[in-house]
């Protein structure tokens, strides 16, 4: 139970602050912090909850991230559907809470027919810069490819576990800054589920390619790592 409970606030953290940042400081004029401040942020949350927290469940906070740990053989199977649901769960509250201070701004309205409505993900015309859904699905799929990569590499047995967190950190903060144009950026289930959900509409409907792409890529990595990158013992 402590372990889904580190997986339900490290989730709501993440998307607190992370679309907190796009939601109420990314469009600021003159002072908003922009692209490279939400992405920065996104990092932040997991670098900070990665250290709260990581030492009691882990540290995963996404739905790809504990498919990828099953794949590579660090998680068990038995346990994917509880970190799901904890992360899941997780993520809807801090929507909610992310929901109930912005409508207390007058004028704040969820347009579901725009791009990036209350932080959501979309490809074609709810891509932010209008990329395909291929392009989409591509972006979404090597990113969490290459962000699973960076946390088995840096969680090693061999590695200096002491700076994973950084590491990890960081990585997600690089995944921003290349694919917010793209797609939003997702690499997490979760956080794009929650964010849907009050959104409604069509990035609701698009949801699903949040969910296939960033949990295939991570698959993916788990096997590679597994299979070609995993020392099996110490040199």
């Amino acid at each position: 139970m402590r372990k889904l409970f580190a997986e339900f606030f490290g989730t709501y953290w993440l998307v607190f602050g992370g679309c907190g940042s796009a939601l109420f400081a990314a469009g600021i004029p003159n002072l908003g912090i922009g692209f490279v401040g939400v992405s920065l942020a996104f990092g932040l949350t997991v670098l900070t909850m990665a250290y709260a927290v990581g030492h009691i469940s882990g540290g995963h906070f996404n739905p790809a991230v504990s498919f990828g740990l099953w794949a590579s053989g660090r998680f068990s199977a038995k346990d994917l559907l509880p970190y799901i649901l904890s992360q899941c769960v997780g993520a809807i509250a801090a929507a909610g809470t992310l929901f109930f201070i912005w409508s207390g701004k007058t004028g704040n309205v969820i347009d579901n027919t725009k791009a990036g409505a209350f932080a959501s993900n979309g490809f074609d015309a709810f891509s932010p810069d209008g990329y395909s859904m291929m392009s989409c699905f591509a972006a979404e799929f090597i990113l969490t490819m290459f962000f699973l990569l960076i946390i088995l590499g840096a969680t090693d047995k061999f590695a200096n576990g002491k700076f994973a967190g950084i590491a990890i950190g960081l990585g997600l903060t690089l995944i921003h800054l290349v694919s917010i144009p793209i797609t939003n950026t997702s690499v997490n289930p979760a956080r794009s589920l929650s964010q849907a959900i009050f959104a409604g509409g069509e990035p609701l409907h698009q949801v699903w390619l949040f969910w296939v792409a960033p949990i295939a890529g991570a698959l993916v990595a788990g096997f590679i790592y597994k299979m070609l990158l995993e020392q099996k013992e110490a040199a």
